[in-house]
């Protein structure tokens, strides 16, 4: 994992997005200590060096929510009809070589056919825009389109067209995996996206998702310079497969690693516009073999995503308690081999080199078998957003005067009405806990 300090990768695109912002204007300010504005980006770089601070403008509601194709199934558009949703982005599409528009892919199938047509007539009916997502991912992938202006062109075109034939209200454009020195291509790339976009309907979007690191903010800076819209800031992937546990999201981190702060700070500035941003927030968590049954514990092996809506049977237990990660604001369920679930009572190292957990036992349930002794007990962590944890981090759009907040995805909350209700209170700016 990368530390707070700055490497050279992390200046370079800085500097790249200094270089961009010209056009556009004065950045918001950082923040206080308090949290109440975007905190001070400690990368090494002097005040001077930033853009001029401007006043934090008004927060918005807006509700962004990204629709997998595989979440497009027979109840997704009964789930849709009770999500206060204002944008629904139709995830996803790509190009071929020649600039067309893949149509063998599953995601065009889904978004062109029967599924995505009533996904968006009834959200049209419920005054709901819909957006249809471009996806590039890869390096390799990413340097061939931005090496040829043709390709780009003809891409534009047919994402265009496609957006009118559906009657689409804008296109969001997602890519991942690029090289640093073609953030001005990219930059291009959403200009002439935009004007096609706004040639074709005037009242239609461009919205780009960006990631959390210096190489987003500089993309999503440029982009802004271009026109675009929305920067949808994708706040999330902090902890991943090959990292030690810990939140997707993490409000605050105590080993002084990255997070929600340190991500909102690197985009002011970069002379982000806070009102044309949406704070992307996470509707997965991650699952981890750990060494023992303790938020924190080390993990004995990769992670992989837990998909919130295929563990309905442990999230509507009201028997099963996670433990609360207070600093990174996460749900922590633990889980034995042997069928407990939470934190054993205080006794024995419950794995060799992994002390007893007394010290970190919250609310939770115990039921390890008679039989079993620590050492024959393999334990797995899940580190997960409820709608309680979502909460504060919600509050830093607002606190930040953001346009808004975002989710990735949408579908997977579904059977879980607390996270509706979350949503339902942001849209209508009401209390969020």
């Amino acid at each position: 994992m990368t530390r707070r300090g700055a490497s050279a990768g992390t200046l370079l695109v800085l500097s790249l997005g200094v270089s961009v912002l010209g056009a556009w204007g004065p950045a918001p300010a950082s923040s206080p200590a308090d949290g109440t504005l975007a905190p001070e980006v400690t990368d090494g770089a002097t005040a001077s060096a930033g853009p001029v601070a401007t006043p934090r403008p008004a927060p918005g509601h807006e509700l962004y929510g990204f629709l997998p194709y595989w979440e497009m199934d027979a109840t997704i558009a009964d789930h849709l009809a009770k999500t206060p949703l204002t944008t629904l982005a139709l995830f996803s599409v790509t190009d071929t070589a020649k600039g067309s528009l893949n149509t063998g892919q599953t995601g065009y199938k889904r978004i062109t056919g029967d599924p995505g047509a009533r996904i968006i007539r009834e959200a049209h009916q419920r005054g709901v825009r819909v957006e249809l997502v471009f996806t590039s991912f890869g390096e390799a992938r990413n340097r061939a389109l931005f090496a040829n202006e043709a390709r780009q062109d003809a891409t534009i075109a047919s994402l265009v067209a496609l957006a009118g034939d559906l009657g689409l209200d804008g296109i969001c454009v997602d890519i991942e995996g690029i090289d640093p020195l073609s953030v001005a291509e990219y930059g291009s790339f959403v200009r002439r996206l935009r004007e096609a976009v706004v040639a074709a309907d005037p009242g239609d979007r461009v919205t780009v998702a960006t990631t959390a690191g210096g190489l987003g903010a500089t993309m999503a800076a440029a982009a802004v310079v271009a026109g675009a819209d929305r920067v949808f800031l994708m706040g999330y992937g902090y902890n991943v497969a090959g990292s030690s546990p810990g939140a997707t999201s993490p409000l605050d981190r105590s080993d002084g690693d990255r997070d929600l702060a340190w991500s909102i700070g690197l985009y002011a500035a970069a002379g982000v516009p806070p009102e044309r941003t949406l704070l992307g927030l996470p509707l997965y968590g991650m699952t981890w073999p750990v060494a023992g049954p303790a938020v924190g514990a080390p993990e004995t092996g990769p992670g992989e995503a837990w998909i919130l809506r295929r563990h309905l049977d442990v999230l509507a237990d009201p028997t099963i308690v996670p433990l609360r990660d207070p600093q990174e604001m996460v749900e922590v369920y633990l889980f034995g081999s042997d069928g407990s679930t939470g934190p054993p009572s205080p006794g024995p190292t419950v794995s060799a080199g992994f002390p007893s957990p007394a010290a970190t036992v919250l609310p939770g349930r115990s039921s390890a078998s008679p039989t079993a002794t620590p050492g024959d007990i393999s334990w797995t962590a899940v580190y997960v957003d409820s709608p309680a944890t979502l909460a504060p981090k919600m509050a830093l759009a607002n606190a930040n005067g953001f346009a808004g907040v975002g989710f990735w995805a949408i579908g997977y909350e579904r059977g879980l009405p607390g996270y509706t209700a979350l949503m339902e209170r942001f849209v209508a700016g009401g209390p969020l806990e």
